[in-house]
Protein backbone atom coordinates (compact mmCIF):
# COMPACT_ATOMS: atom_id res chain seq x y z
CA UNK A 1 0.00 0.00 0.00
CA UNK A 2 2.76 2.47 0.88
CA UNK A 3 4.28 2.35 -2.57
CA UNK A 4 0.89 3.12 -4.05
CA UNK A 5 0.10 5.99 -1.71
CA UNK A 6 3.46 7.63 -2.24
CA UNK A 7 3.77 6.95 -5.95
CA UNK A 8 0.72 5.97 -8.02
CA UNK A 9 -2.01 4.81 -5.64
CA UNK A 10 -2.58 1.41 -4.12
CA UNK A 11 -2.67 -1.44 -6.58
CA UNK A 12 -6.06 -2.86 -7.11
CA UNK A 13 -8.28 -5.81 -7.37
CA UNK A 14 -9.90 -7.13 -10.48
CA UNK A 15 -12.91 -9.23 -9.85
CA UNK A 16 -12.85 -12.03 -12.10
CA UNK A 17 -15.59 -14.49 -11.80
CA UNK A 18 -16.39 -17.15 -14.16
CA UNK A 19 -18.63 -20.08 -14.14
CA UNK A 20 -20.02 -22.95 -16.02
CA UNK A 21 -23.01 -25.16 -15.62
CA UNK A 22 -23.75 -28.33 -17.45
CA UNK A 23 -22.23 -31.73 -17.10
CA UNK A 24 -22.97 -32.50 -20.72
CA UNK A 25 -20.72 -29.80 -22.11
CA UNK A 26 -17.45 -30.41 -23.89
CA UNK A 27 -15.11 -27.62 -22.87
CA UNK A 28 -12.03 -26.30 -24.59
CA UNK A 29 -9.25 -25.16 -22.29
CA UNK A 30 -8.99 -21.42 -21.70
CA UNK A 31 -5.27 -21.31 -22.33
CA UNK A 32 -3.59 -22.96 -25.31
CA UNK A 33 -1.28 -24.87 -22.95
CA UNK A 34 -2.72 -25.22 -19.45
CA UNK A 35 -0.16 -24.97 -16.66
CA UNK A 36 -0.02 -25.83 -13.00
CA UNK A 37 0.58 -23.13 -10.38
CA UNK A 38 4.26 -24.07 -10.52
CA UNK A 39 4.34 -23.35 -14.25
CA UNK A 40 4.73 -26.94 -15.46
CA UNK A 41 2.47 -28.19 -18.26
CA UNK A 42 -0.75 -29.68 -16.93
CA UNK A 43 -2.77 -32.51 -18.41
CA UNK A 44 -6.27 -31.25 -19.23
CA UNK A 45 -9.05 -33.06 -17.39
CA UNK A 46 -11.23 -35.26 -19.62
CA UNK A 47 -14.49 -33.73 -20.81
CA UNK A 48 -17.25 -34.19 -18.28
CA UNK A 49 -14.89 -34.17 -15.29
CA UNK A 50 -13.84 -31.61 -12.71
CA UNK A 51 -10.43 -32.12 -11.16
CA UNK A 52 -10.40 -35.66 -12.54
CA UNK A 53 -13.65 -36.60 -10.77
CA UNK A 54 -16.93 -37.33 -12.55
CA UNK A 55 -19.02 -34.20 -12.98
CA UNK A 56 -22.33 -34.16 -11.19
CA UNK A 57 -21.23 -36.78 -8.67
CA UNK A 58 -23.66 -35.28 -6.13
CA UNK A 59 -27.00 -36.50 -7.50
CA UNK A 60 -28.96 -34.63 -4.80
CA UNK A 61 -27.65 -31.24 -5.93
CA UNK A 62 -29.38 -29.00 -8.40
CA UNK A 63 -27.50 -27.92 -11.50
CA UNK A 64 -27.34 -24.18 -11.92
CA UNK A 65 -28.70 -22.85 -15.18
CA UNK A 66 -27.63 -19.25 -14.65
CA UNK A 67 -24.58 -17.36 -13.46
CA UNK A 68 -24.21 -13.75 -12.31
CA UNK A 69 -20.54 -12.79 -12.62
CA UNK A 70 -19.05 -9.75 -10.88
CA UNK A 71 -15.55 -8.49 -11.65
CA UNK A 72 -14.07 -6.26 -8.95
CA UNK A 73 -11.26 -4.40 -10.72
CA UNK A 74 -8.64 -2.35 -8.94
CA UNK A 75 -8.57 1.16 -10.37
CA UNK A 76 -5.59 2.50 -8.43
CA UNK A 77 -2.49 3.93 -10.04
CA UNK A 78 -0.54 0.75 -10.74
CA UNK A 79 -3.20 -1.33 -12.49
CA UNK A 80 -3.14 -0.28 -16.15
CA UNK A 81 -1.27 -3.36 -17.41
CA UNK A 82 -3.60 -5.75 -15.56
CA UNK A 83 -6.69 -4.07 -16.96
CA UNK A 84 -5.30 -4.29 -20.48
CA UNK A 85 -4.49 -7.98 -20.01
CA UNK A 86 -7.98 -8.69 -18.68
CA UNK A 87 -9.58 -6.98 -21.66
CA UNK A 88 -7.35 -8.93 -24.05
CA UNK A 89 -8.24 -12.28 -22.47
CA UNK A 90 -11.99 -11.77 -22.21
CA UNK A 91 -12.84 -13.06 -25.73
CA UNK A 92 -11.39 -16.47 -24.71
CA UNK A 93 -13.31 -16.26 -21.45
CA UNK A 94 -16.55 -15.69 -23.38
CA UNK A 95 -15.78 -18.54 -25.79
CA UNK A 96 -15.43 -20.99 -22.90
CA UNK A 97 -18.64 -19.78 -21.22
CA UNK A 98 -20.52 -20.01 -24.51
CA UNK A 99 -19.41 -23.61 -24.98
CA UNK A 100 -21.14 -24.81 -21.81
CA UNK A 101 -24.52 -26.45 -22.03
CA UNK A 102 -26.87 -27.61 -19.30
CA UNK A 103 -28.15 -31.18 -19.03
CA UNK A 104 -31.13 -30.17 -21.14
CA UNK A 105 -28.81 -28.94 -23.89
CA UNK A 106 -29.48 -25.25 -23.27
CA UNK A 107 -26.70 -22.70 -23.20
CA UNK A 108 -25.58 -21.23 -19.89
CA UNK A 109 -27.47 -18.04 -19.08
CA UNK A 110 -24.77 -15.73 -17.77
CA UNK A 111 -24.27 -12.01 -17.27
CA UNK A 112 -21.17 -10.02 -16.36
CA UNK A 113 -20.77 -6.72 -14.48
CA UNK A 114 -17.72 -4.70 -13.46
CA UNK A 115 -17.11 -2.52 -10.43
CA UNK A 116 -13.96 -1.21 -8.77
CA UNK A 117 -12.19 -1.54 -5.43
CA UNK A 118 -12.74 1.99 -4.14
CA UNK A 119 -15.27 3.73 -1.94
CA UNK A 120 -15.54 7.37 -0.91
CA UNK A 121 -13.10 7.68 1.98
CA UNK A 122 -11.48 10.40 4.07
CA UNK A 123 -8.30 9.69 6.05
CA UNK A 124 -4.84 11.02 6.84
CA UNK A 125 -1.42 9.58 5.97
CA UNK A 126 1.41 9.84 8.46
CA UNK A 127 4.41 10.30 6.17
CA UNK A 128 7.91 10.77 7.61
CA UNK A 129 9.13 14.26 6.83
CA UNK A 130 5.72 15.44 5.66
CA UNK A 131 3.57 15.19 8.78
CA UNK A 132 -0.09 14.33 8.45
CA UNK A 133 -1.43 14.49 4.89
CA UNK A 134 -5.24 14.68 4.58
CA UNK A 135 -6.80 12.51 1.86
CA UNK A 136 -10.32 12.79 0.43
CA UNK A 137 -10.77 10.15 -2.28
CA UNK A 138 -13.79 9.27 -4.39
CA UNK A 139 -14.68 5.74 -5.44
CA UNK A 140 -17.47 3.92 -7.26
CA UNK A 141 -18.98 2.65 -3.98
CA UNK A 142 -19.90 -0.65 -5.64
CA UNK A 143 -21.76 0.86 -8.58
CA UNK A 144 -21.43 -1.28 -11.70
CA UNK A 145 -19.69 0.63 -14.45
CA UNK A 146 -22.25 2.28 -16.69
CA UNK A 147 -22.24 0.65 -20.11
CA UNK A 148 -23.61 3.74 -21.86
CA UNK A 149 -20.11 4.79 -22.86
CA UNK A 150 -19.37 1.19 -23.89
CA UNK A 151 -22.28 0.69 -26.25
CA UNK A 152 -25.41 0.20 -24.11
CA UNK A 153 -27.59 2.86 -22.54
CA UNK A 154 -30.13 0.85 -20.53
CA UNK A 155 -28.18 -1.58 -18.32
CA UNK A 156 -24.97 -1.82 -16.33
CA UNK A 157 -23.94 -5.32 -17.35
CA UNK A 158 -23.25 -7.56 -20.33
CA UNK A 159 -25.65 -10.43 -21.12
CA UNK A 160 -24.72 -13.69 -22.82
CA UNK A 161 -27.11 -12.81 -25.65
CA UNK A 162 -25.39 -9.51 -26.47
CA UNK A 163 -23.72 -9.68 -29.86
CA UNK A 164 -20.96 -7.27 -28.87
CA UNK A 165 -20.24 -8.64 -25.38
CA UNK A 166 -16.48 -9.06 -25.81
CA UNK A 167 -16.03 -5.53 -27.12
CA UNK A 168 -18.23 -4.05 -24.42
CA UNK A 169 -16.49 -5.93 -21.62
CA UNK A 170 -13.09 -4.86 -22.91
CA UNK A 171 -14.37 -1.30 -22.63
CA UNK A 172 -15.77 -1.83 -19.12
CA UNK A 173 -12.62 -3.57 -17.84
CA UNK A 174 -10.48 -0.51 -18.51
CA UNK A 175 -11.73 1.29 -15.41
CA UNK A 176 -8.83 3.71 -15.24
CA UNK A 177 -6.15 4.30 -12.62
CA UNK A 178 -7.41 7.29 -10.66
CA UNK A 179 -9.33 5.40 -7.95
CA UNK A 180 -8.73 5.52 -4.19
CA UNK A 181 -5.31 4.49 -2.92
CA UNK A 182 -6.65 2.14 -0.24
CA UNK A 183 -8.20 -0.87 -1.95
CA UNK A 184 -11.37 -2.30 -0.40
CA UNK A 185 -12.57 -4.98 -2.85
CA UNK A 186 -14.67 -6.89 -0.30
CA UNK A 187 -16.41 -3.74 0.93
CA UNK A 188 -16.98 -2.67 -2.68
CA UNK A 189 -18.53 -6.08 -3.37
CA UNK A 190 -20.82 -5.71 -0.36
CA UNK A 191 -21.91 -2.27 -1.54
CA UNK A 192 -22.48 -3.64 -5.06
CA UNK A 193 -24.89 -6.43 -4.05
CA UNK A 194 -26.58 -4.61 -1.15
CA UNK A 195 -26.69 -0.80 -1.08
CA UNK A 196 -26.41 -0.33 -4.85
CA UNK A 197 -29.16 -2.88 -5.43
CA UNK A 198 -31.37 -1.22 -2.80
CA UNK A 199 -30.96 2.27 -4.25
CA UNK A 200 -31.63 1.04 -7.79
CA UNK A 201 -28.14 1.55 -9.25
CA UNK A 202 -27.43 -2.19 -9.69
CA UNK A 203 -31.06 -3.32 -9.46
CA UNK A 204 -32.05 -6.28 -11.63
CA UNK A 205 -28.62 -7.86 -11.91
CA UNK A 206 -28.82 -10.52 -9.20
CA UNK A 207 -31.15 -13.45 -9.88
CA UNK A 208 -32.30 -15.73 -7.05
CA UNK A 209 -31.69 -18.89 -9.10
CA UNK A 210 -28.18 -18.01 -10.34
CA UNK A 211 -24.74 -18.85 -8.99
CA UNK A 212 -23.11 -15.61 -7.81
CA UNK A 213 -19.52 -15.68 -9.08
CA UNK A 214 -16.95 -13.06 -8.03
CA UNK A 215 -13.37 -12.53 -9.18
CA UNK A 216 -11.00 -10.04 -7.58
CA UNK A 217 -7.75 -8.94 -9.22
CA UNK A 218 -5.24 -6.83 -7.26
CA UNK A 219 -1.58 -6.30 -6.50
CA UNK A 220 -2.43 -5.17 -2.96
CA UNK A 221 -4.31 -6.73 -0.04
CA UNK A 222 -7.88 -5.98 1.01
CA UNK A 223 -8.17 -3.16 3.56
CA UNK A 224 -11.98 -3.05 3.74
CA UNK A 225 -13.42 -0.84 6.44
CA UNK A 226 -16.53 1.29 6.90
CA UNK A 227 -15.21 4.23 8.94
CA UNK A 228 -13.66 7.55 7.91
CA UNK A 229 -11.23 10.04 9.43
CA UNK A 230 -8.70 7.38 10.38
CA UNK A 231 -4.92 7.62 10.19
CA UNK A 232 -2.89 5.39 7.88
CA UNK A 233 0.71 4.96 9.00
CA UNK A 234 1.95 3.43 5.76
CA UNK A 235 3.05 0.02 7.03
CA UNK A 236 0.97 -1.74 4.38
CA UNK A 237 -0.29 -4.45 6.74
CA UNK A 238 -4.01 -4.56 6.06
CA UNK A 239 -4.50 -7.70 8.15
CA UNK A 240 -3.29 -5.86 11.28
CA UNK A 241 -4.89 -2.49 10.58
CA UNK A 242 -7.40 -1.39 13.19
CA UNK A 243 -11.09 -1.38 12.24
CA UNK A 244 -10.81 -3.54 9.13
CA UNK A 245 -14.00 -5.53 8.78
CA UNK A 246 -13.90 -9.23 9.77
CA UNK A 247 -13.73 -11.55 6.77
CA UNK A 248 -16.58 -13.61 8.19
CA UNK A 249 -18.85 -10.59 7.74
CA UNK A 250 -18.30 -10.76 3.98
CA UNK A 251 -18.87 -14.51 3.89
CA UNK A 252 -22.20 -14.02 5.69
CA UNK A 253 -23.06 -11.17 3.34
CA UNK A 254 -22.49 -13.37 0.29
CA UNK A 255 -24.46 -16.23 1.84
CA UNK A 256 -27.40 -13.85 2.17
CA UNK A 257 -27.04 -12.27 -1.28
CA UNK A 258 -26.81 -15.68 -2.97
CA UNK A 259 -29.71 -17.17 -0.96
CA UNK A 260 -27.57 -19.64 0.96
CA UNK A 261 -24.06 -21.05 1.50
CA UNK A 262 -22.54 -22.85 -1.47
CA UNK A 263 -24.50 -20.70 -3.94
CA UNK A 264 -21.58 -18.32 -4.53
CA UNK A 265 -17.96 -18.81 -5.55
CA UNK A 266 -14.90 -16.61 -5.78
CA UNK A 267 -11.61 -16.39 -7.62
CA UNK A 268 -8.91 -14.01 -6.41
CA UNK A 269 -5.89 -13.02 -8.49
CA UNK A 270 -3.42 -11.23 -6.22
CA UNK A 271 0.01 -11.53 -4.66
CA UNK A 272 0.59 -14.92 -3.08
CA UNK A 273 3.76 -13.26 -1.75
CA UNK A 274 5.59 -9.99 -2.31
CA UNK A 275 6.75 -10.31 -5.90
CA UNK A 276 7.44 -8.68 -9.24
CA UNK A 277 6.18 -9.56 -12.71
CA UNK A 278 5.50 -7.94 -16.07
CA UNK A 279 2.58 -6.25 -14.28
CA UNK A 280 4.93 -4.60 -11.77
CA UNK A 281 5.22 -5.06 -8.00
CA UNK A 282 2.65 -6.88 -5.86
CA UNK A 283 2.21 -7.11 -2.10
CA UNK A 284 1.24 -10.32 -0.35
CA UNK A 285 -2.56 -10.45 -0.09
CA UNK A 286 -2.90 -12.17 3.29
CA UNK A 287 -6.52 -11.21 3.94
CA UNK A 288 -7.63 -12.17 0.45
CA UNK A 289 -5.95 -15.56 0.76
CA UNK A 290 -7.81 -16.10 4.02
CA UNK A 291 -11.06 -15.06 2.39
CA UNK A 292 -10.59 -17.63 -0.37
CA UNK A 293 -9.92 -20.23 2.33
CA UNK A 294 -13.28 -19.40 3.94
CA UNK A 295 -14.97 -20.12 0.60
CA UNK A 296 -13.67 -23.71 0.75
CA UNK A 297 -13.99 -25.68 -2.48
CA UNK A 298 -15.84 -22.74 -4.03
CA UNK A 299 -12.75 -20.52 -3.84
CA UNK A 300 -9.51 -20.34 -5.80
CA UNK A 301 -6.43 -18.12 -5.50
CA UNK A 302 -4.02 -17.36 -8.33
CA UNK A 303 -0.83 -15.33 -8.33
CA UNK A 304 -0.87 -12.04 -10.17
CA UNK A 305 2.89 -12.49 -10.50
CA UNK A 306 2.34 -15.03 -13.28
CA UNK A 307 2.21 -11.96 -15.52
CA UNK A 308 -0.72 -13.21 -17.61
CA UNK A 309 -4.35 -13.75 -16.65
CA UNK A 310 -5.26 -16.63 -18.98
CA UNK A 311 -4.28 -19.40 -16.57
CA UNK A 312 -5.94 -17.63 -13.64
CA UNK A 313 -9.16 -17.21 -15.60
CA UNK A 314 -9.11 -20.91 -16.46
CA UNK A 315 -8.82 -21.75 -12.75
CA UNK A 316 -11.77 -19.47 -12.05
CA UNK A 317 -13.86 -21.23 -14.70
CA UNK A 318 -12.95 -24.66 -13.32
CA UNK A 319 -13.90 -23.62 -9.80
CA UNK A 320 -17.22 -22.12 -10.82
CA UNK A 321 -18.02 -25.06 -13.06
CA UNK A 322 -17.65 -27.34 -10.06
CA UNK A 323 -19.74 -25.00 -7.89
CA UNK A 324 -22.42 -25.00 -10.55
CA UNK A 325 -22.61 -28.77 -10.62
CA UNK A 326 -23.09 -29.02 -6.85
CA UNK A 327 -25.48 -26.07 -6.62
CA UNK A 328 -27.57 -26.39 -3.43
CA UNK A 329 -31.21 -25.44 -3.15
CA UNK A 330 -32.25 -22.06 -1.74
CA UNK A 331 -32.36 -22.04 2.06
Amino acid sequence: MLKSVTVLGLAGVVGLVASACGSSSSREGFADTPTTTEGAPATPAPAGTIGGKPAGENPAADECQKMDIVFVVDDSGSMQEEQTNLAANFPKFVTVLDSFKTKSGAKLDYRVAVTTTGRDVKYSIEAPGFGSLPMDEKGDDGAFKNTKSCGAATKRWVDHTDTDKSTRFACLAKVGTSGPSIEMPLEALKLAVNERVADGTNAGFLRPDALLAVVILTDEDDCSREDNNFTYTGDGACETMQNVQPLTDYVSMLDTAAKGPGRWATAVIAGDKACKSSFGDAAEAKRLKSFVGLAGKNGTFSSICDGDLSGSLQKALDTFDAACKSFPSVR
